[in-house]
């Protein structure tokens, strides 16, 4: 492999398709060859596609990636577990072909500490590692204890299933075996958190579920919020295919949880208690532990960053993708790691060859399904702004619209799968 010009570059980001290509411009030409060491903590939707697109801006950068798991769970089409869609197989995908076809060196293994000062990484194995740049996508850490009675042990009555994996299938387990004419109670978490459409697209799929199998039971959603992603949408969707089944209550109206009881499965909230055979609990979250550990986080539990690079604001030569930074108005989901990686990777290529970062724009689609065949979405194209922080293109992206046929929702179903698999290609193929 040689080093690839700017246009080169710009045309290996897009090569995984539409669904999965961010939107990316005014790189500077990668004309001279990078040398270096670069880390990349985490091998989730940001780590696995930096660590990727590093070793394809430029061979002669040496990358190393630190990831816990041998297998990686992801939590978009997480949901399609709980609904009976698919297994845990679905959503599982290994690192081989990040060491295979690019070079990048995968070490499975928990970052314990880092040193700014000195560039090291710590690993729990008593190894360090030396970094010129590093790069952190730690996804998020739940908040134990910030709701009253929820904690880890509190999470085997009432599983969160925010973090793929165990909770995953303990969930499901929980939803096969509840009665007929049982409740199921969700509870999401005030903003910011990770997949802000991911709890209701997940009473949608359980919806699902019941209705086929269990269709005397019903779904309430406390919510700590006033309003949610997608509402009109989803709740079109729910009149449509649920009637009575989905009951959702506002913060103010009820669904904001002052403290939960796991023996009981039981929930406080301002208005009263709800008990619920089956109780989905998501916690408050905030960036990973690592770089809470490391100082890299504000007092709001967030990594603020330069939002053109993905520098750290705190310490130099750290930067932090995905869910864990503070990237403007772009949302906390996969698809948003995975394009601010790619913005990510060709920073960090041009630095460390000597030249300055370009100007980057990024591209989020967020796809959602209400039922297998019935999706929703919505896409934004964004941009660096004068001011220095990431923001939506007027006019750009949109919104599924309301009242569309069923070919219409059907398509998107199709669109939300192909998605999936586009995207989990681009990271891990």
């Amino acid at each position: 492999m040689t080093p690839i010009t700017r246009r080169r570059f710009i045309q290996l980001i897009g090569s995984a398709g539409a669904f999965s290509a961010a939107g990316v411009a005014g790189f500077p030409a990668l004309s001279r060859a990078a040398t270096g060491r670069v880390v990349v903590i985490g091998g989730g939707f940001g780590g696995a596609t930096c660590a990727k697109y590093l070793r394809r801006a430029d061979p002669g950068i040496e990358v190393t990636l630190v990831e816990r798991n041998p297998r990686f769970m992801t939590c978009p089409f997480s949901n399609t577990v709980l609904g009976g869609l698919n297994g845990m197989d679905f959503i599982t995908h290994g690192y081989d072909r990040l060491s295979s076809r690019h070079g990048v060196t995968v070490i499975h293994d928990t970052a314990s500490g880092i040193d700014p000062a000195q560039r090291k990484v710590s690993l729990q194995n008593g190894s360090d590692l030396s970094y010129d740049r590093l790069v952190v996508s730690p996804g998020i850490q739940l908040l134990w204890g910030a709701l009253e009675g929820y904690d880890e042990q509190a999470a085997q009555a009432m599983p969160h299933a925010w973090q793929a994996g165990p909770q995953t299938t303990l969930l499901r387990q929980q939803l096969e075996a509840m009665p007929d004419g049982g409740t199921v109670v969700i509870a999401p978490p005030a903003n910011p958190f990770r997949c802000p459409p991911g709890p209701y697209e997940r009473a949608s799929l359980i919806a699902f579920y019941l209705k086929t199998h269990k269709p005397k039971s019903k779904i309430i959603i406390l919510d700590a919020k006033e309003k949610f992603s997608k509402q009109p949408l989803f709740m079109e969707g729910w009149a449509q295919r649920y009637a009575g089944m989905i009951e959702w209550r506002a913060g103010s109206a009820g669904g904001s949880i002052v403290q939960v009881d796991a023996a009981t499965k039981t929930l406080e909230t301002d208005f009263g208690q709800v008990r619920g055979d089956v109780v989905n609990v998501i916690p408050p979250q905030s960036a990973g532990r690592i770089a809470v550990q490391a100082g890299l986080t504000n007092d709001a539990g967030w990594c603020p960053v330069d939002q053109g690079t993905f520098e750290s604001a705190i310490h130099p030569g750290i930067h932090v993708i995905g869910d864990a930074c503070i990237a403007g108005k772009m949302p906390k989901s996969g698809y948003s790691a995975n394009s601010q990686a790619k913005a990510c990777a060709a920073a960090v290529a041009a630095m460390l060859g000597g030249e300055s970062p370009g100007t980057v724009s990024f591209i989020n689609t967020c796809y959602s399904l209400v039922a297998p065949d019935y999706g929703i979405s919505v896409a934004a194209v964004y941009r660096l702004a004068d001011d220095g922080t990431i923001k939506g293109v007027e006019g750009a992206g949109g919104v599924s619209p309301k009242g569309a046929s069923a070919d219409f929702r059907k398509q998107e179903a199709e669109y939300t799968v192909g998605w999936y698999k586009s995207v989990t290609a681009d990271i891990f193929g």
